[in-house]
């Protein structure tokens, strides 16, 4: 891994309406123990200094001072001067802006850096998860092919989205890098988020079956998808496949624009056996030219990362050797273009945990 014998130290932060779980981190992984605290999200001046106490209380426990602080928090921001600003819906008190990096910087005495949970994922997945793993397995099997940039989608509460290439964050000129406010595939009219996210599961069963659906989960659902629970088992079934239409030709649309590995997060892919196949599908599919020609909806062969046969065809040696004109000598290509999709095999946290650390470090600097 990139910082894995990095001793700094950066004080993290897991920033949920309900709780705050406050702890640190070195290259190589978690620092002491955690702190939980309540968020306290209705009161801006009780949100904050609860942060300020949490903080503290990571920090005089550490074995020495650290670095930094770094971590994701919700909602639209400008990172670069650590200003949430938008309407939160977990952090009501934060409507109207908070300059939340200067305030903890000046109360702490350290350099503090947010992000988008989204972003942090896909920065540690392409430094410490898939990527590093998916070019040490094609580095086994033989192939001369190498990977550098990676698309990350989060599926959760909401629809998250982030770009990584060459190990550092595609963060655009406004820090502005979104897809869940993409058109819905199944649903003209409204953003991807609302087919792609835990309600849109639960909403599509509540369609499909003709019920409320109160007080059911995309946990309930799956489990009724599994057979273990009572309900209709092919509404549910439809309800992840639908999602998977949606994640699909988001994921098609960025892979198409950033040409590069797909990797997705967040708390529904336990669920990812009814989804990813609908997301290859969509991937996979074909469109057609006003003259009637098909067209392939990606111009690179997709492939599942997690399926070994599949795995197997993508590691492949596909290079020709070819004459150059005009002379006796040759060279050898590989005329066959191929990205892949996978499922987080690190989880979710423990990627954005990895993201936010080196989110600082690329920050910081070179240690003196």
């Amino acid at each position: 891994m990139q910082h894995s014998h990095d001793q700094r130290i950066v004080v993290t932060l897991d920033a949920g309406g309900t709780n705050f779980v406050f702890g640190a981190m070195d290259g190589a992984g978690p620092v002491g123990a955690t702190v939980t605290l309540p968020a306290n999200a209705h009161d801006l001046d009780l949100c904050l200094s609860t942060m300020v106490s949490g903080f503290g209380t990571i920090i005089a426990s550490l074995p020495e001072p650290p670095v930094a602080v770094s971590f994701a928090f919700p909602g639209s921001a400008d990172y670069s001067e650590g200003v949430i600003c938008g309407f939160l819906a977990n952090f009501p008190s934060f409507r109207g802006g908070v300059a939340l990096g200067p305030y903890l910087s000046r109360h702490l005495g350290l350099p503090v850096f947010i992000n988008n949970d989204a972003n942090l994922y896909v920065l540690g997945e392409a430094i410490g998860g898939i990527l590093p793993e998916v070019n040490a397995r094609l580095a086994e099997a033989g192939s001369r092919k190498r990977y550098s940039t990676l698309v990350g989608l989060t599926l959760g509460t909401g629809l998250g989205f982030g770009i990584a290439t060459g190990g550092r964050l595609h963060m655009g000129d406004n820090a502005c890098t979104e897809a869940f406010c993409l058109p819905s595939v199944l649903d003209p009219g409204l953003i991807a988020e609302e087919g792609a996210s835990a309600r849109a599961v639960v909403g599509a069963y509540a369609r499909l079956t003709g019920t409320s659906a109160a007080g059911l989960t995309p946990r309930d659902i799956f489990d009724i998808a599994e057979g273990r629970a009572a309900g209709s088992r092919e509404a549910a079934l439809q309800s992840f496949e639908r999602l998977g239409r949606v994640v699909g030709e988001v994921a098609a649309t960025a892979a198409s624009l950033v040409d590069g590995l797909v990797v997705i997060g967040g708390g529904l892919t336990g669920a990812a056996r009814h989804i990813v196949p609908a997301v290859l599908d969509v991937m996979r599919s074909r469109l057609r030219t006003a003259a009637g020609d098909a067209v392939a909806r990606l111009q690179t062969d997709v492939y599942n990362l997690d399926d070994p046969a599949d795995f197997a065809l993508f590691a492949a040696d596909a290079r020709r050797t070819i004459a150059i004109h005009g002379s006796d000598r040759t060279i050898d290509y590989d005329p066959s273009k191929r990205i892949g999709i996978a499922v987080s095999h690190i989880g979710t946290s423990r990627a954005v945990a990895l993201g936010a650390y080196a989110n600082a470090m690329a920050r910081l600097g070179q240690p003196r």
